[in-house]
């Protein structure tokens, strides 16, 4: 593996190792709009951090294409990240794809629209994010238009290679042209935050302590 490679590899580990809320504060500082808007986890408990594998779908043609036989080409550890335009009538994920996707270990799914047979997610405790689930199948209602392109996904833009870190909280992108000053800004913004914690168990009133770690100016804009 190249040396790049690897660096890339670190940079994925070291957003896994980071919660949402800490990547958003950075995201702010450095002006990145990566929030993904509305796009949640099937369970609170899901987390997922990788690379993004993207898909763009549209509405059908007569006669309708593919909704996707893209799963078996996708990287171990790779996040699904398919962008249906936020339709909420018509899904782009079921049980066949979550199956198969947890057998490859693809490191999960985040839709920018809904999700159906959820039940097996859960099962196999497979990461799914989507704006909310419904059962109707998006078959000669949607198809793909594009793989592997820049997606929006909950008014953030998403480009293939970027990561994607998500938890309770929800899901954002990191851009991978800025992952570096993002991982950077991150670390240094939960360091800060593990020092008021400390400070303030060692009988430190809570005021003092943010001011000294600069609480207030975390996540603003340098």
């Amino acid at each position: 593996m190249e040396k790049t490679e690897k660096a890339a590899d670190r940079n994925v580990a070291r957003a896994a190792a980071l919660d949402t809320a800490t990547l958003s504060d950075a995201l702010d500082r450095l002006g990145i709009a990566g929030q993904c808007y509305r796009i949640k986890p099937l369970d609170p408990a899901f987390r997922l951090c990788g690379r993004a594998f993207t898909l763009l779908y549209g509405p059908a043609a007569n006669p309708p294409g593919t909704v996707g036989d893209y799963i078996d080409d996708m990287p171990v550890g790779s996040i699904a990240v398919l962008d249906n335009g936020g339709r909420e009538d018509a899904t782009v994920w079921g049980d066949i794809l979550t199956e198969v996707a947890s057998r490859r270990g693809i490191g999960g799914t985040v839709i920018d629209g809904v999700c159906r047979d959820v039940s097996l997610a859960l099962e196999l405790r497979y990461p799914m994010f989507s704006k909310d689930r419904w059962m109707r199948t998006g078959k000669d209602r949607v198809q793909v238009e594009a793989t592997n392109v820049p997606v929006n996904i909950g008014n953030a833009r998403v480009v293939p290679g970027d990561i994607l870190r998500g938890d309770a909280d929800g899901v954002l992108v990191i851009p991978q042209a800025h992952e570096q000053a993002v991982l950077e800004a991150a670390e240094a913004i939960e360091e800060a935050e593990n020092g008021i914690r400390e400070a303030v168990r060692s009988g430190m009133r809570l005021t003092e302590a943010r001011r000294r770690f600069r609480y207030h100016a975390l996540q603003s804009k340098d």
